[in-house]
């Protein structure tokens, strides 16, 4: 390389295009075959020009320039940027090779070249066909590598020029000093500036790979074949001298050391190995006993190894996969080329394949039928897994067969397995059938396959003979054990008297007519079949759930039940019973549902031909309110012989209408109809009568509108939701079809209501009524508000919810005066029932009216839900509702029980547990002559985790407790309050059960009984003092007339002699001086004419002295009497020898009371002027005393007679 000294003076040339550029000028001769090109990576910013001409004068400038060989030439680059980054140096060459040489036999890399620029020096080789071209590096050895070599020496290597598919790339500093290639391959050096030179020393040979040597035994084949796509190369086997050669594949087949030789390098990347080897195995072991290959053997090749497993028959194989399977559908792939194929062949041909990848959670055991192949895709370099093989005796299944009576069991085969029989009895009396067997009584059967389930299917047939009346046995088996994983079919053969029809009733949900085609969802498919005299006809084929609720057939019929395999039986439990007289194949009874549905129908034999000359029935039962339309989706119709095909309905007893085929048929109907179809005469040799139509159903109704507009009311809103069992009810709001309708408070919706009735649909409304503090809340009262006269159904219920501050308390109170809250014993009735909740819907209770609850305070939220049959006769207020002062109680209720009846009182949400943490307190009045007998009839405790639970009974206005309960401590259950008191409840945070608990109150009087035993004694012995003082006084009074007595003589009268003690009492001391009556005949008897009037007196009149005065008759004896003095006994003072009137033997006459002026001293101006009632004399007064009583003592007077 020269530097010109005129660079700078060139590169003014290059002003205009460069504004600030670098230069480099040099002279450049290649060598003779080396191609020199040169390009700009910047080719907006750089170029490379050449400099020709006198004095340099002349310049051609280029983005790329191409060298020629052995020809010197003046190069200038020009770059905005540094000129060693912006050129690349390509310097190409080729080397010529025939088979045993090349040429050049040594290549260099000059580094005289362009040794500022990063170069790539590339060598294309060319040899004959199957020639080997060798580079052996002289210095260095060469590392395989992926990535960019750190020196910045790259090699690489291309078998061809066009593809850098198979390119290997180096680095120096390895130990392999020898490249290969085949002809058509570039050998490449990258390198960076002033890189010193490299040596190669070329050779050619044959080209061939490295030879193998291989051992195929006799069970063992091998075949080597070439990939169509990939290059051409030669398999060779050589053995000895001899040589055999093929392009395309070999196969190797009982060899011992043959040496394989291929003419390319990688022939593992254009051949794959097709392996096969046998298996033959007894009905016990297997040779050999595992499918296993070397290791080694083809490891570098793509392999697929297939084991073919013979096996006699009656024989099961057995494979086992150490490393488990995982089953594979046709189209996965094995994410690690690891792939198996397991194919079992049959003996009719069929080949059953299933693919596995290894690793699985499939049972390390295979158990195959028959003869079978194993094939096991490998990839490169991957080692074949084992699996071991066993065989055995293929023993089959062998069951019990128990039939009922009258039914015979039909084993048929399904499939042409030849190595499957079905035999009954036992060895030696076992009879095989390898087709089918018929079974009508107990015995064994066993099959020669171990799935028998695959081959064979089960027919269970049973005759079912009819009278005119009735029909014997049971048409259905609630479960079956014959046979349950094999196919089945069950079928019933019918027969009645020849003019009559079997009639079967189906449940409810009835039956679904399918084409024969369709299968049922739940597997179970139902055929019936008519037995005419042109031969059988398939009434249809029925699934569960449909419209078809009874079937006739006349005279003979077949009922057939197919269920698959591993399906449970579950028949439809139908009816059997002996139909009326008809002349129709068959008549089939339709319930058509409520709402819009589109139902289904086919002729028999559908898509064969209809009978001849027959006729079949349809009965149609089309809900109320609801239209028809039948449409005739496919029809053929035939060529009559005679007669011709019609259509007819009828309406009840209306009149028949006639059509045809190509007719309108019947649209937008209403009520029941029948459908009956006749066939004519047809020509046999063309299509006949098929029909498949529709029947299709919507409403006629006319649905209930109705517009809400809830901004009238505020705080009111509507809930309406379905409750009844009716599925064709359509509700919607604002054209939206709804299950459950809300209109919020203060909007207004669209309502309309489709086939609901009022039974089915339930109207509830609720109202908000809230207050921000306790200043603004005002008393108010829980009224239903009027709704709108166009909703269709009553209220049910109605729900006020009370919001209130934090800071207060709301208070209910009956509009009656009190409430009840229904518990078991005192339920309320069902007019009017109150369900107050918190606002969470924790429940306080369900009340009703005119109990004993005076008020219920509830600190907190509450909604209150009221129920009542029917609300329009409402017309007073449910509940007073007032917010008052915070309580520190949950609840709070205000009860005066009633003295009549027991007095229930239960905690909040009862039976059930209290809220926890919560308090309910009741303030129990007790009038004033009660007492109140409170007893706790059912506590529930729970086991408390934090706290406890509180019961207790004060009385107002004491500080000191009666009673206090928690729930770890026993108490007494009864308790007597005698005033009013107060009873709290507290319940715990619980954790097992709930507080509950529920109280009897029992009012009854109380009792005086000690105060009057008391108040007695105290009167006994305050009459006790009296007495002991009056008779003290009277003794000392008795003393006193002892010493003034005096003896007086009365004329014809007794002698009253002084200290004479008959008479205890003094005249003042006792009542003989009053008159209790005065006989008119005794103090005026002179004046009576008859004497005789005073004889007829009662006796007791002339008896002694008694307490009271009675009319002095005078002395009865004229002798005097005799006096018999007794001792003197002044304890006995307080005896009395009279009788008290009350003892006497007559009753008194009324008593006159005679005071002062009653005396005989005195004129009662009462008294009559006349003989009876007047005194004899008319002159003064004279004062008569009866009594010594206050008078002087006198001396006594002595007569002169009693001397």
């Amino acid at each position: 390389m020269q530097l010109g000294a005129s660079c700078a003076l060139l590169g003014l040339l290059f002003l205009t295009a460069f504004d600030s550029s670098e230069c480099l000028q040099t002279v450049v001769r290649p060598d003779n075959g080396s191609m020199v090109t040169i390009s700009a990576l910047l080719l907006d910013q750089c170029a490379v020009c050449t400099v020709s001409g006198v004095n340099d004068t002349l310049t051609s400038c280029h983005p790329s320039l191409h060298l020629v060989p052995e020809e010197e030439v003046k190069l200038l680059f020009n770059c905005s940027q540094p000129i060693e980054q912006a050129f690349t140096v390509t310097i190409a060459r080729t080397i010529e090779c025939t088979k045993d040489a090349c040429s050049p036999t040594t290549v260099e890399t000059r580094p005289s070249i362009l040794t500022e620029f990063s170069r790539t020096f590339t060598w294309e080789l060319k040899a004959p066909e199957n020639t080997l071209v060798g580079l052996d590096i002289l210095g260095d050895g060469l590392i395989e590598t992926s990535q960019p070599c750190p020196d910045g020496s790259q090699y690489s290597l291309t078998t061809s020029k066009t593809s850098t598919k198979d390119q290997t790339q180096y680095c120096q500093g390895g130990s392999e000093t020898r490249l290969e290639a085949p002809n058509g391959a570039v050998v490449s050096l990258q390198v960076k500036p002033n890189f010193e030179s490299v040596l190669f020393q070329t050779s050619a040979g044959p080209l061939k790979g490295p030879p193998m040597v291989v051992t195929v035994d006799s069970s063992t084949t091998v075949v080597v074949s070439r990939d169509p796509e990939e290059p051409e190369c030669e398999v060779c086997s050589v053995d000895g001298s001899a040589r055999d050669c093929s392009p395309t594949e070999k196969t190797l087949t009982n060899v011992e050391n043959l040496s394989l030789e291929f003419s390319c390098l990688k022939p593992q990347d254009v051949y794959s190995v097709t392996m096969k080897k046998k298996i033959e195995c007894t009905q016990s072991s297997c040779t050999p006993a595992a499918g296993k290959i070397d290791p080694d053997y083809f490891k570098d090749f793509k392999r697929s190894v297939t084991w073919d497993i013979s096996v006699p028959q009656r024989t099961v194989l057995t494979l086992d996969f150490p490393g488990g399977l995982k089953e594979m559908s046709g189209a996965e792939k094995c994410q690690d080329g690891h792939q198996y194929s397991v194919s079992t062949t049959k003996s009719e041909g069929n080949i059953k394949t299933t693919s596995y990848c290894k690793g699985g959670t499939v049972s390390h055991h295979l158990d195959l039928p028959g003869a079978t192949t194993v094939t096991a895709e490998v990839p490169k370099g991957s080692e074949v897994d084992s699996f071991t093989v066993k065989a055995a005796r293929r023993g089959g299944r062998m069951m019990s067969v128990m039939p009922d009576p009258d039914t015979i069991i039909t084993i048929r085969r399904q499939t042409s397995e030849p190595d499957c029989s079905v035999c009954m009895n036992k060895e030696p009396d076992q009879i095989c059938k390898p087709t089918y067997l018929t079974l009508n009584s107990n015995t064994s059967v066993e099959f020669t396959c171990p799935q028998p389930q695959d081959v064979f299917t089960v027919e269970i047939n049973r005759e079912i003979d009819c009278t005119e009346v009735s029909c014997s046995g049971n048409i259905v088996q609630a479960e079956s054990l014959l046979f349950p994983d094999f196919n089945r079919t069950f079928t019933w053969d019918l027969k009645v008297v020849s003019t009559r029809a079997f009639q079967l009733d189906f449940p409810e949900p009835g039956m679904r007519q399918i084409p024969d085609e369709e299968t049922c969802p739940d597997e179970h498919t139902y055929s019936i079949i008519a037995y005419l005299r042109t031969g059988p006809a398939i009434i249809g084929t029925f699934c569960k759930g449909g419209t078809v609720t009874t079937i006739l057939a006349r005279y003979r019929g077949r009922i057939a039940l197919q269920v698959p395999g591993d399906r449970k039986l579950d028949p439809v439990d139908f009816k059997l019973k002996v139909g009326p007289e008809t002349s129709m194949i068959a008549i089939l009874k339709v319930n058509l549902p409520r709402g819009a549905s589109d139902t289904d129908f086919i002729t028999a034999n559908y898509p064969g031909d209809f009978p001849d000359s027959q006729q079949m029935q349809w009965d149609f039962t089309v809900p109320d309110m609801h239209n028809y339309t039948v449409h005739f989706r496919d029809h053929t119709a035939p060529e009559c012989l005679s007669n011709e095909v019609q259509v007819e309905y009828q309406k009840g007893n209306k009149k028949v209408t006639k059509l045809t085929l190509t007719d309108s048929q019947p649209q937008h109907g209403q009520g029941n109809f029948n459908m009956v179809l006749r066939n004519c005469e047809t020509n046999k040799t063309l299509q006949g009568l098929t029909l498949n139509y529709r029947v299709s159903v919507m409403r006629s109704g006319h649905p209930v509108l109705c517009t809400v507009d809830l901004n009238e009311h505020k705080g009111l809103s509507l809930q309406i939701e379905r409750v009844g069992s009716e599925p064709f009810c359509e509700m919607s709001v604002n054209s939206k079809i709804e299950k459950k309708i809300s209109v919020a408070a203060g909007t207004q919706a669209s309502l309309s209501f489709l086939d609901c009735p009022n039974e089915d649909v339930r109207l509830t409304a609720s109202k908000v009524i809230e207050c921000q503090n306790r200043t603004s809340c005002s008393a108010t009262q829980l009224t239903v508000p009027k709704l709108v006269s166009c909703l269709p159904m009553p209220l049910h219920s109605f729900t006020w919810h009370l919001r209130i501050p934090q800071d207060g308390t709301v208070d209910l109170v009956s509009p009656t005066g009190s409430l009840k809250q229904s518990l078991p014993g005192q339920e309320c009735n069902q007019s009017l029932s109150l369900h107050v909740t918190e606002s969470d819907g924790f429940p306080v209770g369900d009340f009703c009216f005119n109990g004993m609850i005076q008020k219920v305070q509830v600190h907190a939220n509450v909604s209150v839900t009221a129920t009542v049959p029917d609300f329009s006769k409402i017309r007073k207020p449910f509940l007073n509702v007032g917010v008052s002062q915070e309580i520190t109680e949950t609840i709070i209720n205000r009860v005066s029980p009633v003295a009549s009846s027991p007095n229930l009182l239960a905690t909040p949400n009862w039976p059930l547990g209290m809220r926890p943490s919560s308090t309910v307190s009741w303030i129990v009045t007790v009038p004033s002559q009660y007492e109140a007998h409170v007893h706790f009839v059912n506590v529930s405790q729970p086991k408390c985790k934090d706290r406890h639970t509180s019961i207790t009974v004060k009385m107002l206005g004491d500080e000191e407790e009666m009673m206090s309960r928690r729930e770890d401590k026993q108490s007494e259950d009864k308790l007597t309050v005698t005033r009013s008191f107060y009873l709290n409840m507290s319940n715990c945070i619980p954790e097992e059960r709930g507080f509950s608990a529920l109280t009897n109150i029992v009012l009854q009087k109380k009792s005086y009984l000690l105060p009057i035993l008391l108040g007695i004694a105290g009167v006994l012995l305050l009459l006790l003092t009296v007495l002991a003082v009056v008779c003290f006084i009277i003794k000392k009074k008795k003393r006193d007339k002892m010493a003034k007595e005096a003896s007086i003589y009365i004329g014809k009268g007794n002698i009253f002699r002084p200290s004479d003690t008959h008479f205890s009492k003094t005249r003042s001391d006792n009542d003989s001086h009053v008159y209790d009556s005065i006989d008119e005949a005794r103090v005026y008897g002179h004046l009576l004419a008859d004497s005789s009037y005073a004889d007829s007196m009662p006796d007791h009149f002339d008896s002694g002295p008694v307490d009271t005065y009675n009319t002095f008759t005078g002395p009865t004896d004229p002798g005097l009497p005799v006096i018999k003095e007794p001792d003197y006994e002044p304890e006995l003072d307080g005896f009395k020898m009279f009788l008290d009137p009350s003892e006497s033997f007559l009753p008194p006459r009324p008593r006159t009371p005679i005071d002062r002026q009653d005396s005989l001293g005195f004129q009662d101006r009462r008294m009559l002027d006349n003989a009876l009632y007047t005194f004899k004399s008319t002159g003064d007064m004279n004062t008569i005393r009866l009594s010594g009583v206050d008078m002087e003592p006198q001396s006594p007077t002595i007569l002169e007679d009693s001397l």
